[in-house]
C-alpha cells in the first residue's frame, strides 16, 4: 500500500472518530415497570417546595446546574451526557415515577441517593423540585 493511502485511510478515520462517534454513553435508561407506573402522591404539594429547592442544591446543583441545565462545575468532569432537566422534551419524555427512579436510583455516573435522601416526601420533593425547573 502507498503512503498516501495510509495517511488518507488514517485522515479519514481520525476525522471519524472526531465527528462521528456519540459523546458518552446514550443507553436509554431501564426503568423497571414499577416506577414507570408509580403515582407521586405529593404532585402540587407547595409545602414541599423549600425541602425540593434544598436538596437539590446539596445534590444535584454540583452536576445539573442551578437550573437544571447541566452545566454545574462537576457537568464537564462526567463523561456520560446529562439531561436539561429544565427542557421540554426531558419534562414531556419522562413521568414522575420515572423521574424518582433517575433522581433516586441512578446508574453509572448518576449515583444512588437512597441512603442521602431516605425519606420518601423528601425524595418526592426532589421530583417535584425538578418539574418546577421547566422552561
Amino acid at each position: 500500500m502507498k503512503k498516501s493511502s495510509i495517511t488518507l485511510i488514517a485522515g479519514f478515520a481520525f476525522l471519524m472518530m472526531s465527528f462521528g462517534l456519540p459523546e458518552g454513553d446514550k443507553t436509554p435508561w431501564e426503568i423497571p415497570d414499577e416506577y414507570k407506573n408509580m403515582e407521586n402522591p405529593y404532585k402540587g404539594d407547595k409545602g414541599l417546595d423549600r425541602i425540593g429547592k434544598m436538596l437539590y442544591a446539596k445534590n444535584c446543583k454540583s452536576c445539573h446546574g442551578n437550573k437544571g441545565e447541566a452545566d454545574g462545575p462537576r457537568a464537564k468532569q462526567i463523561d456520560v451526557p446529562m439531561f436539561d432537566l429544565s427542557s421540554e422534551d426531558f419534562q414531556a419524555a419522562y413521568n414522575d415515577g420515572e423521574i424518582y427512579y433517575m433522581s433516586i436510583i441512578g446508574r453509572d455516573e448518576m449515583p444512588n441517593f437512597e441512603s442521602k435522601i431516605p425519606d420518601d416526601e423528601d425524595r418526592w420533593a426532589v421530583v417535584n423540585y425538578i418539574r418546577s425547573l421547566k422552561k
